[in-house]
């Protein structure tokens, strides 16, 4: 009897200690299923957050609003007079109405007051315009440099000891990376910060601008969903180092979340540029708009492949050397221009300086000849 009640004793020892065992087990996992994915979870959110908090914090004293200053005035208008039988109809002069509102973006890429936006933001060359930094600061633009290739602007202010913005590498650029926009959305909202990832690379857009007549096609743009509105056109498109990766230009209409912004090795490009030059532009151009035709639509059309000029600037190159629409530029100075390359004659020439002669080989209904053309600096 003692053996079987010192077995049994030892027996409900042994299975309280197991039930024990389990049941602190099974108590710690209801208590906390996954005691460290939480932990995990909110250092991630807190990381996150703190790298987009210190990229705004460094990066906001260097991002600027545009601002556009204009006088419109109505046409004239005819008002009838029942009373008087010889003129009835009486000229009544147009209203003149002062706009002042802000339209765009850029940010500081010198302490002396150079900085970068987008062409079409300045598009207006009979408007003033201003900047207003992130310390309510206004300045007047003193000069403006318009890149004729790249919707790209450099605005130059009188001030001193501002903050540039450092500038990225966009050839290293990652699908879904990080990406941080800085700029005034609608031209309201000062100082608005949206984040979001690479979401694209080596996008072909056509981009224009709701605040002007503006309509361009840019090639190897980045895609990001970042939230980019009008008005963020010419802000900056930061990594998680606080680098310039891309300039905010485009948003895809009836879409959300998909914003486009030109690499910033183009920037770079375009500054080194301005900097050889003695802080100007001097590019070349020809002054015509075209459309690139490829063989296969020369031969499917019976015409040639090349440049198909579908207009000519007054008062440039291309017209003081009677290049006409319809005009098709077949080579370049003794390059054939290729039609399926958008960029090819553009690359051409800037290859050249301004106030070099240049020949051109011209297609014009169904003849061929030869034209002489001096180059000047684009506008």
């Amino acid at each position: 009897m003692k053996k079987t009640l010192i077995f049994l004793s030892i027996f409900i020892i042994i299975l309280a200690i197991s039930q024990k065992a389990r049941g602190g087990f099974f108590s710690l996992s209801r208590l906390n299923p996954s005691p460290f994915i939480p932990n995990i979870q909110r250092q991630s959110v807190v990381y996150e957050e703190s790298v987009i908090t210190q990229v705004v914090e460094e990066s906001l004293p260097s991002v600027v609003t545009i601002g556009i200053s204009k006088t419109t005035s109505t046409g004239n208008t005819f008002q009838y007079d029942p009373f008087n039988p010889f003129t009835p109809f009486q000229p009544v002069p147009g209203n003149k109405k002062r706009i002042e509102q802000n339209i765009g973006s850029g940010f500081i890429i010198t302490n002396d007051g150079l900085i970068i936006t987008n062409k079409h933001v300045v598009a207006d060359t009979e408007a003033k315009y201003k900047v207003l930094t992130n310390d309510n600061k206004s300045y007047n633009v003193q000069k403006i440099y318009r890149d004729p290739l790249n919707d790209l602007a450099i605005l130059k202010i009188n001030a001193n000891n501002l903050k540039p913005l450092k500038l990225g590498d966009s050839s290293h650029l990652k699908l879904g990376q990080m990406a941080i926009a800085i700029g005034t959305p609608l031209g309201e909202f000062q100082n608005t910060v949206t984040a979001g990832i690479i979401s694209g690379l080596g996008r072909g857009i056509t981009a224009g601008s709701p605040f002007e007549g503006f309509v361009e096609k840019l090639d190897n743009v980045i895609q990001t969903d970042a939230a980019i509105n009008p008005g963020n056109s010419g802000g900056p498109l930061l990594n998680s180092h606080g680098e310039v990766v891309g300039i905010n230009t485009a948003v895809a209409s009836e879409s959300q979340n998909i914003g486009f912004a030109i690499p910033v090795n183009i920037v770079k490009d375009l500054i080194n540029n301005f900097k050889s030059q003695g802080n100007n532009f001097e590019r070349p151009y020809i002054g015509v708009r075209y459309n690139m035709i490829n063989r296969q639509n020369a031969i499917l059309h019976d015409i040639v492949e090349g440049a198909y000029i579908i207009e000519v600037i007054s008062g440039s190159p291309a017209e003081k050397t009677d290049l006409k629409e319809e005009d098709i530029i077949m080579e370049f100075d003794g390059q054939k221009v290729k039609g399926d390359n958008d960029q090819g004659l553009a690359r051409m020439i800037l290859t050249k300086k301004v106030g070099e002669r240049v020949q051109l080989t011209i297609w014009r209904n169904g003849e061929i000849m030869q034209k002489e053309l001096v180059l000047e600096a684009g506008k």
